[in-house]
């Protein structure tokens, strides 16, 4: 994806950014003025030859109809700057459109994109017909895209799939890679499942659902063991520890857990709850009880 010298003497940046910033938007841009240059997205969008009908570019104006009628806020070509109307002298200032509709025109180019094959030259016309192949060109555009993604230390990759993912955290991107929910209990695996899978999503809305989702699995989980829950926790957590100490820790974090998800708009709506917006807060919050609920799944496991 990413072959600098720098990357290679001092490993690629870290891939932590979660807006799209005007730098990466300028990046993002550029290369798709210079795929609509070769005539790229003359499959989905043909300009015909006016002798015969066949394609010999791409046609902008139809470009334009559809990133207008998909893509809110965006238009051909796309904008990279905007008046700062804040200044006496209405300067120009960088631009980039909010995160989400940015990584909606990275899926709609993969979409709309295809390598342009130039064939036979047109000497009246002045131009080449073009035939496509779409598989090679949505697999340059993947390549090109991530790469400015990862230069710009994005915390997004456009998939295979022409989806985006989020790349997560690199431990719990680990954990959660490598953890299949098998707690003996259907309606439990689904709900982490679900969960799992909610939090790979770039929306920070949905990753908040997936923490949400992730506490109501912890109290399902602690009610497992026994009818009466408070009798049910403490045999969970005998299973994750034998030493004092520890087992104190592990009371002492259930406790807290617990406690924060009642108290922050996670699992109740009540007015004096104090909700978590910030996609760093979810991370270290979604990362702090995972740890747990893995923990407790692992050594409460049916054997």
């Amino acid at each position: 994806m990413s072959d600098y010298f720098s990357d290679r003497e001092l490993g690629p940046k870290a891939r932590v950014e979660q807006e799209m910033g005007p730098v990466t938007w300028a990046g993002i841009a550029a290369l798709a003025a210079s795929l609509a240059n070769s005539g790229a997205f003359g499959a989905s969008y043909p300009e015909r030859c006016p002798d015969g009908q066949a394609i010999c570019g791409n046609e902008i104006s139809d470009l334009k109809s559809a990133i207008e009628a998909e893509l809110h806020g965006l238009t051909w070509p796309l904008p990279t700057d905007q008046i700062d109307e804040k200044s006496f002298i209405r300067t120009r200032e960088p631009w980039a459109p909010p995160t989400l509709v940015a990584l909606d025109f990275v899926e709609f180019v993969w979409r709309k994109v295809a390598l342009p094959v130039v064939g036979w030259h047109h000497d009246y016309h002045r131009h080449h017909h073009l035939t496509f192949d779409i598989e090679a060109g949505r697999s340059a555009f993947r390549s090109d895209v991530n790469r400015i993604l990862a230069r710009n230390g994005m915390a997004y990759e456009l998939g295979e799939d022409g989806g985006m993912r989020r790349l997560l955290p690199a431990v719990l991107g680990e954990a959660l890679v490598r953890t299949y929910f098998r707690t003996g209990d259907r309606t439990l695996d689904v709900m982490l499942e679900e969960s799992r899978t909610k939090f790979s999503d770039p929306d920070p809305l949905i990753r908040r659902e997936a923490l949400e989702r992730l506490f109501d699995a912890w109290e399902r989980i602690k009610s497992l063991a026994d009818a009466n829950k408070a009798k049910s926790v403490q045999l969970i957590l005998d299973r994750c520890a034998s030493e004092p100490a520890f087992r104190e820790v592990l009371e002492k974090e259930a406790r807290e857990l617990t406690q924060i998800g009642n108290g922050h708009l996670l699992r109740h709506h009540e007015r004096n709850q104090t909700p978590v917006i910030d996609v760093d807060h979810v991370d270290y919050l979604y990362l702090r009880l995972f740890a747990l609920v893995e923990l407790v799944i692992r050594r409460n496991s049916p054997r």
